[in-house]
C-alpha cells in the first residue's frame, strides 16, 4: 500500500500575502512545514501547489525531499486527485502549509487508527488549531473529486467526505488527552499568528535534544512562551 503525505500550498493568501515564503527560524515557512511533515510516516511526500507557484516552490520541495506537483489554483480537490493518479497513492495524509507545528506523532497514530478501521476519512477533534492532519483513502477521495459540486467542497478537499456518513466510513474521535488543547491557535493565517509563531519556534528550538514536532512538547512550549506567568493558560 502506498501512503503519501500530500501538502497543499499557495502564495496568494489575502490576510498574510506571500506567507508560504515568510521566514521562520531563517527558512521559508513552507520549508518548515515540510520539515515537520517528514516526521509523519509515509512512502512518499508530495507538495501540491498551483501551477503559478511551481517555480517558487520547486527548489524548496527538492531540498525537503518532496515531489512537486502543479495543478489548479482554486480546485484543490483536483490537485489531490492528480497526486493520487500521478503517484499511485492508496492512502493520503492531507496537510496544509499554514501549519509548521503539526503534531507528527498524533498524525501517525491517527493514520494507523484509520488503517485499522479501514476508514475512508479520519481526523481528530480537540487538537490545537493548526496541529492536525486528515487521513483519507484514495478511492474515497477520487469519488469526492468526481461528485463534489460546491465550491467549498473543492477548495477544502474533505467536506464532501465527512458530510456524507451514509456513503463513507468516518473516524472522527476526540484526540487522546495528551494532545488536547482546542483553545490554542498554532496555525499561521494573520500577522498576529505569524508573530506568535516566531516566538513559539524560538522556544521550541532553544533547548538541544528537544522534540519540536511532538504534540506535548509544542503545547508545553506554547504555554511557556506565550503565557510565562502562568496566567490565562488556554
Amino acid at each position: 500500500m502506498m501512503t503519501a503525505v500530500v501538502l497543499q500550498a499557495r502564495l496568494d493568501s489575502t490576510r498574510l500575502p506571500g506567507k508560504s515564503l515568510l521566514p521562520l527560524g531563517g527558512k521559508p515557512l513552507v520549508l518548515r512545514v515540510m520539515e515537520a511533515l517528514k516526521g509523519v510516516r509515509g512512502d512518499r511526500y508530495v507538495l501540491a501547489c498551483p501551477e503559478d507557484c511551481v517555480v517558487a516552490f520547486g527548489p524548496l520541495a527538492e531540498q525537503a525531499g518532496f515531489d512537486l506537483l502543479g495543478g489548479s489554483k482554486e480546485d484543490v480537490l483536483s490537485r489531490y486527485g492528480d497526486a493520487v493518479r500521478r503517484f499511485g497513492i492508496d492512502r493520503l495524509i492531507r496537510a496544509t502549509a499554514d501549519n509548521p507545528f503539526v503534531f507528527a506523532d498524533a498524525a501517525n497514530v491517527l493514520n494507523q487508527e484509520a488503517l485499522d478501521r479501514k476508514a475512508d476519512y479520519a481526523g481528530y477533534s480537540g487538537l490545537p488549531h493548526g496541529a492536525g492532519v486528515e487521513s483519507v483513502a484514495a478511492e474515497a477521495l477520487l469519488r469526492a473529486e468526481r461528485e463534489a459540486a460546491f465550491k467549498p467542497e473543492r477548495e477544502h478537499v474533505c467536506p464532501y467526505l465527512y458530510t456524507h456518513p451514509e456513503w463513507f466510513l468516518l473516524h472522527r474521535p476526540l484526540a487522546p488527552l495528551v494532545w488536547q488543547a482546542p483553545s490554542l491557535r498554532i496555525s499561521i493565517d494573520t500577522p498576529e499568528d505569524y508573530q506568535r509563531a516566531q516566538v513559539l519556534f524560538e522556544t521550541l528550538h532553544r533547548e538541544p535534544g528537544s522534540h519540536p514536532f511532538r504534540g506535548e512538547t509544542i503545547i508545553t512550549a506554547y504555554r511557556k512562551a506565550l503565557f510565562p506567568s502562568g496566567d490565562e493558560l488556554p
